[in-house]
């Protein structure tokens, strides 16, 4: 979901964590990007990408981080539309984009061409799937069309939210992608040269994670 609004003046972005907590799980792998927010209402944070080694997490890399208009919700009752980040603990299926993959790349990168759409319609059975070209099932009005946005999705991974096992409503298309003007329709969005660099170290023989939560509460980061 690239389509966003500017962000609000004086966001607070959150401060770098020393750590990914004791809590966060390297979901069975030993790469993890955290995407942490100061509160749910937040449009800015940060991301950060870690790697185990010797069974701690090392910093690999930090980049200012964008997120929904909306603000942030829990991923497991998070509604379509609604314009936020869902927090949780996910999985990264592919890359995309309309530039090609950056040098030493080796995650699966599909190149984003005319007729690249990201299905979003709740009653297509392509629902929260890449599909080229759009299937008749699919409206075009409840879609994104990839390359409208030459610059957000000029290089992306998609986040596995909602991905695997889609349950209509609950929202398509959440994406770590390269900034636009402002805050997002519910990605997580950062520089291109940020964007660049976490797609040529993320592996897929590391089983990469992202974490995407708060500082504190009830969707602290430390909490998936």
């Amino acid at each position: 979901m690239a389509l966003g609004v500017p962000a609000a003046p004086g966001a607070a972005a959150a401060p770098p964590a020393s750590s990914p907590g004791p809590g966060v799980p390297p979901g069975g792998g030993t790469q993890l990007i955290t995407a942490r927010a100061r509160t749910l209402s937040s449009t800015t944070g940060t991301v950060q990408w870690w790697q185990r080694h010797n069974g701690r997490w090392v910093l690999r890399g930090s980049a200012p981080a964008r997120f929904g208009a909306g603000g942030l919700a829990e991923g497991r009752s998070r509604v379509q539309g609604t314009s936020t980040t869902p927090t949780g603990l996910y999985d990264l299926p592919f890359g995309f984009g309309s530039a090609p993959a950056p040098p030493g790349t080796t995650v699966p990168y599909r190149r984003v061409g005319a007729h690249s759409w990201w299905c979003e319609d709740n009653a297509s059975a392509s629902y929260n799937r890449w599909v080229d070209p759009l299937p008749p099932d699919c409206a075009a009005t409840e879609s994104e069309r990839l390359a409208g946005y030459p610059t957000q999705y000029s290089r992306a991974l998609v986040i596995g939210f909602n991905y695997h096992h889609p349950v209509r409503g609950r929202g398509a298309g959440i994406f770590l992608h390269v900034n636009g003007k402002g805050a997002t329709a519910g990605c997580v969005s950062v520089p291109a040269g940020a964007m660049a660099r976490i797609l040529s170290w993320v592996r897929p023989s590391a089983h990469p994670h992202m974490a995407i939560g708060t500082a504190s509460g009830a969707t602290a980061l430390t909490r998936y």
